[in-house]
């Protein structure tokens, strides 16, 4: 037996030896299923990120596009702006030229208005004058019918006035 027994313990450190490579070929192999899982995960996370990277440069050239797009807008906005203005100016100034022509315009009316009012008063005091001097010669009224006939302008200038007033 006793020959035996150093067998039995080389046969068991053998055994014990293929148990423990086989219990490392087992880890081995776990740590190799774990590592391609890993991979495989590693990979799939890389395409995420090649994804992300891609849809995120996208989005940059959006953003890009429409801040271009934005600050053209705003160009236009403020060329609008000062075309509106401009308008405005524009406006206003032919009001005042207007407007200046019109005061004029009554300037001149209200003047026209005066020099008829003399001429009219003048006219009375010449038909008085010369009435005076008919009277001292004892004279007939040679010019009566023509002041009648000059009535109309008279008429004129009343419908002068009123449009005026208007």
């Amino acid at each position: 037996m006793a020959p035996s027994a150093p067998r039995t313990r080389v046969a068991a450190a053998l055994r014990m030896k293929q148990i423990a490579l086989d219990n490392q070929s087992r880890t081995i192999r776990r740590l190799r299923a774990q590592l391609a899982t890993e991979r495989r995960g590693l990979a799939t996370t890389k395409k995420e990120l090649e994804d992300t990277q891609i849809a995120l440069e996208a989005s940059h050239k959006v953003i890009a596009g429409l801040t271009e797009i934005g600050l053209s807008m705003s160009k236009k906005i403020e060329r609008m702006k000062a075309k509106k203005r401009q308008a405005k100016e524009s406006h206003v100034m032919c009001h005042q030229k207007f407007q200046a022509r019109i005061q004029e315009a009554e300037y001149s009316m209200q003047a026209q208005h005066l020099i008829i009012e003399a001429l009219v008063e003048e006219k009375d005091s010449l038909l008085q004058t010369i009435q005076g001097l008919q009277e001292a010669n004892n004279a007939p009224a040679p010019f009566d019918d023509e002041w009648e006939e000059e009535q109309p302008e008279e008429e004129g200038l009343r419908i002068f006035l009123w449009a005026r007033e208007r």
